[in-house]
């Protein structure tokens, strides 16, 4: 019944997409799967693991690597919980992990889902960190544009401008950019200000649903109004993309950033923990 895999077909994509709506449906709130991560797994190793029966896919756990951190998320079909299957799921990851020579993974679990947190204190997890989940639904908060600011795609000759930013925006090592811009269908966009990089961020699309992941503005440059104005034309090329929702998350603890984000019209959806639980 639970079968790893190295790559998704798109018969398993479409499970997949048919699970989440049904537990959406009934937890409210989202589920944070990556799905152009999932859209463009190689096959090069076991990142995902399905619970079928009876051809229904009951239960998802996908296993994400950014960067040095491996991130664990996934959902259990509603009328077949409490039966082991998330256990099952979670035990293969931590597994997969440890081979790997994971000392530790992060498993996302949505504040308001009380066995997912059950199970990760279960495991000897502990709380790591916290970040509100935040959509747009419809055209954001209006406001007058800076000329002198332009974004582009960002192309392999600027990953040490995308590391610097972002970098000096997280204070933390960014070790991942060159393959982010090499691969997958994220796009990562440069932001200039009179040809000088002063930001950066990176766009997801899938169907109808868009995603801003990895917004920073250069500390020089914040409080002069560039976020605001960069949030709204991101927004807005991704709406000119045919996509009518679009999702972002940030840090329970970044006030400034959740007000950018909520006077531009992003609107709080839930608040997701991350859990660090040891693979030994």
């Amino acid at each position: 019944m639970l079968t790893a895999c190295r790559g998704l077909s798109p018969g398993d994509l479409d499970a997949i997409a048919d699970l989440e709506r049904r537990v959406v449906q009934v937890d409210g709130g989202r589920l944070k799967l990556e799905w152009g991560t999932l859209a463009a797994r190689d096959g090069q190793q076991v990142d995902d693991l399905l619970w079928w029966e009876g051809g229904q896919l009951l239960g998802f756990l996908g296993l994400y690597s950014f960067g040095p951190s491996l991130e664990l998320a996934g959902m259990v079909e509603p009328a077949a919980r409490r039966r082991g299957i998330a256990t099952a799921l979670l035990d293969a990851a931590l597994g997969l992990a440890r081979d790997r020579g994971q000392p530790q993974a992060l498993l996302i679990v949505p504040r308001a889902a009380q066995a997912g947190r059950a199970l990760a204190l279960a495991r000897g997890g502990l709380l790591e960190h916290s970040e509100h989940a935040l959509v747009l639904v419809g055209q954001p908060a209006g406001g007058a544009g800076d000329p002198a600011l332009a974004l582009r795609p960002a192309v392999m000759a600027d990953a040490p401008h995308v590391q610097a930013l972002l970098e000096a925006g997280f204070g933390r090592p960014a070790t991942f950019v060159a393959a982010t811009l090499a691969a997958g269908p994220d796009r990562t966009l440069l932001i200039e200000r009179d040809g000088a990089p002063v930001a950066t961020v990176r766009l997801t699309r899938r169907g109808t649903d868009g995603g801003v992941y990895g917004f920073v503005v250069h500390p020089h440059w914040q409080g002069r109004g560039i976020g605001r104005d960069v949030l709204r034309r991101v927004c807005q090329l991704l709406y000119e993309q045919g996509v009518r929702r679009i999702g972002l998350e940030v840090a329970v603890d970044n006030e400034r950033a959740l007000g950018l984000y909520t006077s531009v019209g992003f609107t709080p959806v839930t608040t997701e923990d991350y859990y660090a639980l040891p693979t030994r």
